[in-house]
């Protein structure tokens, strides 16, 4: 059983919530290059120069890539030899956020209630956790910050068993159709397939954090994906909605079983800069020192009595 205080959890999450807003991963950074190469608009391949140009300054000067600087999408699994003291879990993470983003000058979003009070909470906490208890004595931690341009183009459908693969294509195809110049093109396209409605749409927020280029395990859904891209981008919706013939940097389908009766589909849109820390695995340790006896005689050597494991990734510019 190890050990790990609330406050090192508070830490890491400002920490990465200001990373996140900061740095793009080097996947979408390599995907403008790569859409810049294949864009046919002339403007189309302007936009993807000044998204390079955009994204460089941000991570050398430590800003935010976008101005909407999210809701705070926070991933965190937590092995089950892991004992947290200090504090509660939630409580750690939402002022992780709290320091993140007031001391990062991150525009801060969120509102106090969704109908009836919508004045500022002025933190942008809460954050939207989801936990999950997996084997081991690490807790991984992943900050997803998710703008309201491409969330607010999220789609669901609860079709029936007898549909088809086209029958799903068709309709992710007409998400991002629908959606237009709205979630500042170009986009990645998550697609939560199975389980439950609620289920179905976590399945899709949590594909956006796949990287680009790397495509289903299943080689019927790698094929979905392929052709969800290729209709998207024929849609000629084009960069930040302007025209030309790349709209869609990647899609991402994320499955689940399911009942019998359903197959609920969601489809979670993110925008050019869709942001996250989840490329590269970092460790923080703290160390002690235990006696033992080896050949004879003592000897001081390391022994972990914690250890987070956050999602990270290394800075592009």
């Amino acid at each position: 059983m190890r050990t790990i205080e609330a406050k090192e959890i508070t830490a890491l999450v400002r920490e990465l919530c200001m990373k996140a807003n900061y740095v793009l991963p080097e996947s979408i950074r390599q995907s403008y290059v790569d859409g810049e190469k294949n864009e046919q608009s002339p403007l189309g391949k302007t936009i993807f120069g000044k998204m390079i140009e955009n994204c460089d300054i941000a991570c050398k000067n430590s800003v935010p890539i976008c101005q909407d600087c999210g809701m705070a999408i926070v991933f965190v699994e937590v092995g089950q030899d892991v004992h947290i003291t200090g504090g509660l879990l939630e409580d750690a993470v939402n002022e992780g956020v709290r320091q993140g983003y007031v001391d990062g000058y991150l525009r801060l979003s969120v509102v106090r209630d969704p109908l009836l009070d919508r004045s500022n909470t002025n933190d942008n906490t809460p954050a939207i956790l989801y936990t999950r208890v997996v084997a081991g004595d690490e807790i991984h931690v992943t900050v997803e910050p998710k703008g309201f341009g491409s969330e607010n183009m999220s789609a669901l459908k609860m079709f029936t068993p007898a549909a088809k693969p086209e029958d799903i294509i068709d309709f992710v195809v007409e998400a991002c159709d629908k959606a237009g110049s709205n979630p500042c093109p170009p986009i990645v396209i998550g697609v939560g397939l199975g389980g439950t409605a609620d289920k179905a749409c976590y399945l899709a927020k949590r594909a956006l954090m796949r990287p680009v280029g790397q495509f289903n395990e299943n080689p019927g859904y790698a094929e979905m994906e392929k052709k969800i891209i290729e209709r998207v981008n024929a849609l000629g919706i084009g960069p930040q909605g302007l025209g030309g013939t790349v709209t869609a940097l990647m899609c991402a389908i994320d499955t689940y079983p399911t009942h019998i009766a359903g197959l609920p589909c969601a489809v979670n849109i993110g925008c050019h800069v869709t942001r996250r820390i989840a490329e590269q695995r970092a460790s923080v340790k703290r160390l002690f020192f235990a006696s033992v006896k080896l050949r004879g005689f003592f000897a001081p050597v390391p022994s972990f009595f914690s250890r987070i494991s956050i999602a990270f990734f290394p800075p592009v510019c």
